[in-house]
């Protein structure tokens, strides 16, 4: 029973509940003052972006060379792809048929709010058009993707590499993929240590956002909020579940204890790529992924997947047209659902003010001036949006696992040559 109850005390996703709960009691009671514990959320944070760029990159060239080995490589990548695609688009309309089931923007006087809010001007939500997204995806010089974290550049140049790895001699390729997945390996075991000081960089961060902001700044956007709250429960509760257990091996039950952890961290840090380690940890052990379906949804996810962002674009675009009377035509229904699917994908994996519902708005003729209302806010919705996030991460690859009879294969091979 003691071994028990000191594996429990031992367990990072409870010391990291823990620090967030501490954090919170603390930033309350300090007010801005808690802001000295910054510095230790920030070293946290730095520590991860300091190993998650190469990890991404040697985990999906790793990936990429494991799954284009078969026939089966096309299907993965189409339905990883489709996946994140289609998830996002449903969450946004979840999110315009909850904003107008309960009106959260109806009935609010705006106009004392009005007054010394910052400006925000187009540029800053300014989304590039389809070509100039899909040319912008293209490096022209990897090294300087990789010195400058632009992921998406980064994930291009590393699957066109690991399928390119599947097609030249195999043989001569074998040394190459074996030290690819013994360098992920070592990311792995860096990251872990680093992992050892999460529930106190947790703790930094909590003090820093609660002493900054406090609980009551939630009253402004309340209606919103609770609504906001509401929708992502229905998707993480209701929506993925069922995509479990209709799409997946995995028991509905399994999956979510089996995402706690994850999800803790995700929601103290509000950074995917943070979390993204834990992820595939829980995903390869507990839920029985297959490591190469892992290493190459998981870390594609973290970056591209991006539903509880769809959610936020969404909602906040149903909530300023009802703050400013503007009625929404069919076409600027469907310019939210695009723009903020478009959106979604285009938005990085780590924590950060979300510009790009700006770009939401304006594709919808909605009025922007309002927005900084809710940037104070961005921490708390950040952290609500990033658990969702890395959930719907860890649906797509039990449900493309179950899809992909190579990836046990290919893990058995593997497995071989280790031992």
């Amino acid at each position: 029973m003691l071994n028990k109850k000191s594996k429990f005390y031992k367990n990072i996703g409870f010391q990291v509940v823990v620090a967030m709960v501490i954090g919170a009691i603390v930033g309350m009671v300090m007010g801005e003052d808690a802001s000295i514990f910054a510095p230790l959320g920030t070293f946290f944070i730095h520590l991860i972006k300091m190993l998650v760029i190469p990890l991404v990159a040697v985990s999906i060239i790793a990936g990429a060379a494991s799954l284009g080995a078969g026939p089966s490589a096309g299907k993965v990548g189409i339905g990883t792809i489709g996946f994140f695609m289609v998830t996002s688009a449903l969450a946004v309309a979840l999110a315009i048929i909850m904003g107008e089931i309960f009106q959260p923007g109806v009935g609010m006087d705006f106009s004392q709010h009005a007054v010394g809010l910052a400006a925000v001007t187009a540029e800053q939500g300014a989304l590039p058009g389809v070509a100039d997204t899909i040319i912008g995806m293209i490096p022209t010089n990897v090294f300087e993707s990789l010195t400058g974290g632009n992921i998406l550049q980064i994930l291009v140049f590393c699957i066109f590499f690991g399928i390119a790895l599947t097609k030249v001699n195999q043989e001569a390729a074998k040394p190459i993929t074996s030290a690819l997945n013994t360098i992920v390996e070592a990311f792995i075991w860096m990251i872990n240590i680093v992992m050892l000081i999460a529930p106190i960089g947790v703790f930094g961060l909590m003090a820093d956002s609660v002493g900054t902001f406090g609980f009551q700044s939630l009253t402004v956007v309340l209606n919103l909020f609770v609504v906001y709250v509401a929708a992502i429960l229905i998707y993480g509760f209701v929506f993925f579940p069922l995509m479990v257990k209709f799409f997946s091996n995995v028991p509905v039950g399994k999956f979510l204890s089996a995402m706690k952890k994850p999800q803790a961290l995700a929601m103290s840090t509000a950074s995917s790529m943070a979390a993204l380690p834990v992820n595939i940890e829980v995903c390869e052990k507990e839920l029985g992924v297959s490591k190469s379906t892992a290493a190459f949804v998981l870390p594609l996810g973290a970056t591209i997947n991006m539903s509880g962002n769809a959610i936020y674009y969404g909602l906040v675009a149903v909530f300023f047209a009802q703050m400013f009377n503007v009625d929404l035509s069919i076409g600027a229904y469907v310019a939210i659902i695009f723009t903020s699917t478009l959106g979604a994908v285009g938005q990085a994996g780590v924590p950060g003010p979300s510009f790009l519902v700006v770009a939401v708005l304006i594709a919808a003729g909605i009025p922007i001036e309002g927005l900084p209302l809710l940037f104070a806010l961005d921490r708390v919705f950040d952290m609500i949006r990033t658990t969702l996030n890395i959930t719907g991460d860890a649906v797509c690859a039990v449900v493309i696992d179950k899809f992909n009879p190579e990836a046990v294969t290919v893990d058995t091979e593997q497995a071989k040559v280790t031992s």
